[in-house]
């Protein structure tokens, strides 16, 4: 029997929760916050190197023991199962966090439709996905069924050079909120968050298109410094403090914040603004002749990084922090995450 929650309840103790993305980064912070206010929890990621070093991180950190699947969320049927198996393992499923995603970086000029595809798949389909696989068992929790979808500020004002990422986390806040509206009355609660910038190391992972070094530069200094970027500790817990009292959205980092409310109010002239940061990035390198690119797209521990150049000297400006979070977040594609 399905058990309303009580307005007084929000500790987590007990509850089985599930998230996607949980190998490395943020999703592995979440995990982690999770596990140890007492969750009994389960990681998916694509990557089974990755997914057996984030748990042994987390069990590490917190000592308790996390359980994995590899999965990749852009395979609806292939969710639904692993899903199910969570459930029949925890016996019973209280919380998902959809947080799987892909992060591309480059003009438009300089990539395809192809690159819009897999974004809108990883990012969005793998939240739909983990959505409409999830809602069944978390509509049964007797706790009540908490969903969260991580989407982002790139979804609630355009990016220039990250519109793939742009677009696809524009899909996803619409879904949660479309299904927060759809649930109303129901006892599950949807929780949409949209960060701003955070030290997750995710620029070794981003995938960097056009003048890739120069897009590297820019990227990874602005993802690390201080104050324009949050600790992903401390957003970690924000997140699930959000979850835990079942909150509609929480938009993360002052600079976020600011940027979704002037959207709102003057949004012809934050696109204004926008079009002047276009220009000071780095400019497409398409043949538009031969519907080529001088570079493809580049995964961040792949770009070649000058060390005298302009561009490593922006990065070395900025990324510090972000490099150290790299280590500590399991973003590296060797080696085991530090503690520190």
């Amino acid at each position: 029997m399905t058990v309303a929650p009580s307005p007084h309840q929000s500790g987590l103790d007990g509850l089985s929760a599930l998230v996607t993305g949980g190998s490395r980064g943020l999703g592995l912070l979440l995990s982690a916050r999770l596990a140890k206010r007492g969750c009994r929890v389960t990681i998916l990621a694509r990557d089974a190197d990755e997914l057996r070093r984030g748990a042994e991180w987390i069990e590490e950190r917190t000592g308790t023991t996390v359980s994995t699947a590899v999965c990749d969320v852009r395979d609806r049927v292939a969710v639904d199962a692993e899903i199910r198996r969570a459930h029949d393992r925890q016996g019973g499923l209280d919380i998902v966090i959809a947080n799987a995603g892909v992060i591309q970086v480059a003009p438009t000029a300089a990539i395809d439709g192809d690159v819009f595809d897999d974004a809108m798949a990883t990012i969005f389909g793998g939240a739909l996905n983990t959505a409409l696989a999830a809602l069944p068992h978390l509509r049964r929790s007797e706790a009540g069924g908490r969903l969260c979808l991580i989407g982002s500020v790139g979804g609630l004002l355009a990016v220039p050079h990250l519109l793939p990422y742009s677009c696809a986390k524009a899909a996803v806040g619409a879904l949660s909120e479309g299904l927060r509206a759809e649930t109303a009355g129901e006892h599950v609660s949807v929780t949409t968050v949209h960060p701003g910038l955070m030290r997750t190391g995710s620029h070794l992972q981003a995938e960097f298109g056009g003048r890739s070094s120069e897009e590297f530069a820019w990227f990874s200094a602005l993802a690390g410094a201080p104050v324009i970027s949050m600790d992903a500790e401390r957003a970690a817990e924000r997140i699930v403090r959000a979850v835990e009292r079942r909150r509609t959205r929480l938009v993360l980092t002052p600079a976020a914040r600011a940027a979704s409310v002037a959207h709102g109010l003057a949004p012809a002239t934050v696109t204004r603004i926008s079009g002047v940061v276009a220009r000071l990035l780095p400019s497409e390198t398409r043949d538009h002749d031969s519907g080529t690119d001088d570079q493809n797209i580049v995964q961040g521990h792949d770009v070649d990084r000058p060390t005298h150049s302009w561009t490593e000297k922006v990065r070395e400006w900025g990324s510090a922090l972000n490099d150290r979070a790299a280590r500590r977040y399991n973003q590296r594609t060797a080696g085991p995450p530090t503690s520190a």
